[in-house]
């Protein structure tokens, strides 16, 4: 059994990484979550749970003692708004709180970290489809804090020894998403939906993005488990589906029209945005995705609940 540290796993991405390493059967699993913004709810019966924040002292002590062969790194500040109001925040968790849990790993003995970084470290590069050998360009510092860890994950390799993958995500959807605010256009809309209110697109509805299922960021992260190499790796669809098209296979799923209404153009807001996975497929060999209408159907029969 291979022993697996999950910190922030009892988010929205935790609720689906978790019971996807316990399917895989080889797995002893322990969530690290502080609860900020996870649940207790979202994990599993059975699994080990430590109350705990990532820059606590207790940390390296607690790492030492368990002994984990993989740690998987979801605990972070995902807000792009709110790290532009609070830098300082902002860094205290995605960076400082990174290099921490980096030094508790390498102390205690990780054979691996797997990090969740995001598409915000491309900011607004429109030399689609992104590749992972363009050159990080954020333009938040939520974008900028991700760009940071990752830089310091490649060197604890190279100086430590430290295996790694990195997943940069693409614009992530699904059951159980943004119950406190770290939810995307879809997450949005199906609460919108749900409480029978109107959705609003700021723009033309023309915009795209490269939408992903929350369940495919699991299955990527389960093949990533005991990789021996080091990797940064997109997760995406590689399908650019503007907001318009996204309403109509909305409206596919809910079987009947919706009230979309159009807003002005908030500044800021990235046009077109769509990730390879061409490396994803030839590193982990991962060649199924969820398609856009099966994936919004389990988030709609969620959120309607």
């Amino acid at each position: 059994m291979r022993k697996i540290l999950v910190t922030g796993g009892a988010g929205f991405i935790g609720s689906h990484v978790v019971p996807a390493l316990l399917d895989r059967g080889d797995c002893e699993v322990t969530v690290l979550d502080n609860l900020s913004t996870g649940r207790r709810a979202y994990v599993p019966a059975g699994v080990s749970f430590r109350l705990l924040d990532i820059r606590s002292r207790e940390l390296e002590d607690f790492l030492a003692r368990e002994k984990f062969q993989t740690v998987i790194h979801l605990a972070a500040q995902t807000l792009v708004p709110y790290s532009m109001a609070h830098p300082e925040a902002d860094e205290d968790l995605n960076v400082a709180g990174l290099v921490h849990l980096l030094e508790g790993c390498r102390k205690s003995g990780v054979e691996q970290i797997i990090f969740s970084s995001s598409a915000a470290i491309y900011g607004d590069n429109q030399n689609l489809p992104l590749q992972e050998t363009e050159m990080p360009a954020p333009t938040s510092f939520y974008g900028l804090s991700k760009a940071m860890g990752e830089s310091y994950i490649r060197l604890y390799s190279q100086a430590f020894g430290l295996h790694h993958v990195i997943f940069r995500f693409a614009n992530v959807y699904g059951e159980r998403q943004g119950e406190t605010g770290e939810g995307g256009v879809i997450s949005i809309f199906a609460r919108k939906i749900a409480q029978q209110e109107p959705v609003t697109i700021f723009g033309d509805g023309n915009q795209t993005r490269d939408f992903v299922y929350a369940g495919d960021i699991a299955r990527a992260m389960c093949l990533a488990v005991g990789y021996s190499g080091c990797a940064t790796l997109n997760v995406s669809t590689n399908k650019e589906v503007s907001l318009n098209q996204l309403i109509t296979v909305l409206e596919k799923v809910l079987g009947h029209r919706m009230d979309v209404r159009y807003g002005p153009v908030r500044p800021g807001d990235i046009y077109a945005s769509v990730l390879s996975h061409k490396a994803l497929v030839e590193t982990l060999g991962m060649r199924e995705y969820t398609d856009l209408e099966t994936g919004l159907a389990k988030t709609m029969a969620y959120f309607q609940k």
